[in-house]
C-alpha cells in the first residue's frame, strides 16, 4: 500500500473527459482506501514543484498541486519511488500555503 510521499503509477481522469490514463502522481494522504494524489507532468513549462531524474523520476518533471485527485487503492498500479524528506516537505509546505489562500 502506498504511503504519503510515494510517487505512484495510477489511473487518473482527464480534466475534460471521463477517460483515464496511466500517469505518475504523488500520494498526499490516504484515508479508508481513498488516496489523494497530485499529478506529475513532464511538461516543464507547467507551474509546480520540480522533480528531477536525480530524485528518481524517469524524466525531469513537475508535481502539479493544482491537479489533485482522489483514487481508490485498486487504481494504483505500483509504487515507483519515495520522495526525499526534503522534497516531501516542499510539497506539503506549498500545499499548506495554497490552502491558506482559500481562507
Amino acid at each position: 500500500m502506498p504511503k504519503a510521499g510515494d510517487v505512484v503509477l495510477t489511473k487518473l481522469q482527464f480534466t475534460d473527459s471521463f477517460e483515464t490514463k496511466r500517469r505518475p502522481a504523488v500520494v498526499l494522504f490516504d484515508e479508508h482506501d481513498n488516496i489523494v494524489v497530485a499529478g506529475i507532468t513532464s511538461n516543464l513549462s507547467m507551474d509546480g514543484i520540480p522533480l528531477g531524474k536525480k530524485e528518481g523520476a524517469i524524466k525531469d518533471s513537475v508535481i502539479k498541486l493544482n491537479y489533485i485527485f482522489t483514487v481508490s487503492g485498486p487504481m494504483i498500479e505500483k509504487v515507483l519511488f519515495p520522495l526525499t524528506s526534503e522534497k516531501k516537505r516542499i510539497v506539503y509546505d506549498e500545499l499548506i500555503q495554497r490552502l491558506k489562500m482559500l481562507a
